[in-house]
């Protein structure tokens, strides 16, 4: 799962798109405050800001550079912000 803030929309699409990652599911209007220190995204006149969040599954071997394109992207302006979140998939349907 990767959560980033909308600005990074067309980052985020371009880089799955070099990772040849072609599943994904979008979620546009995503709220919520990063543990680091990250300002609220809630849509609000006081925190105007949204943040989305695209959910892949994706083979063991593409994951250190799915995670080394995320943590590049947020070293490129760590002010908007962008999170990886890994997790095991046990079975899909």
């Amino acid at each position: 799962m990767i959560v980033f803030n909308q600005a990074n929309t067309g980052r985020v699409e371009y880089m799955l798109d070099v990772l040849n990652i072609k599943g994904f599911t979008f979620f546009e209007q995503v709220q919520g405050r990063g543990t680091n220190g990250g300002e609220p995204r809630r849509g609000t006149h006081a925190w105007p800001e949204m943040n989305s969040c695209v959910i892949t599954v994706v083979e063991d071997e593409q994951l250190p550079a799915l995670l080394e394109s995320v943590k590049k992207l947020d070293m490129r302006n760590e002010e908007v912000g962008v999170r990886a979140f890994v997790w095991d998939i046990v079975a899909t349907v």
